[in-house]
């Protein structure tokens, strides 16, 4: 009963939960977070800045560049592996071409009327 005094604080219903909620049960070191690796990541990025040159580079593009920087560990220092550079720099000249198409189709006088 949890009434007078006896709170539940001391016996939590999840005390058999060792593991993370959004991990792997199992204790391996190499999957820590849950999500993909830095490998992963770098190689997504480069297929979205390739993509990205063909269609949705406006949005691709910056895809391709936080994945390429999420893969460089968010340092620029120390060893950075090649999907993850390449990812990098075709994002950045994705979106870039991508804004000067925006703005060439939205010249001044080609308005709706």
């Amino acid at each position: 009963m949890a009434g007078f005094g006896h709170g539940t604080r001391r016996h939590p219903r999840s005390r058999g939960r060792t593991w993370s909620r959004w991990g792997s049960p199992r204790p391996s070191g190499a999957e820590a977070g849950g999500g993909p690796d830095r490998a992963t990541l770098g190689i997504i990025g480069v297929i979205c800045a390739v993509a990205g040159f063909f269609v949705l580079g406006i949005i691709l593009g910056p895809v391709a560049i936080l994945c390429g920087w999420l893969a460089m560990n968010r340092t620029w220092s120390g060893a950075r592996p090649v999907p993850a550079i390449v990812a990098v720099v075709l994002g950045a000249i994705d979106t870039v071409l991508a804004i000067i198409w925006l703005a060439g189709t939205a010249t001044p006088g080609a308005g709706f009327f």
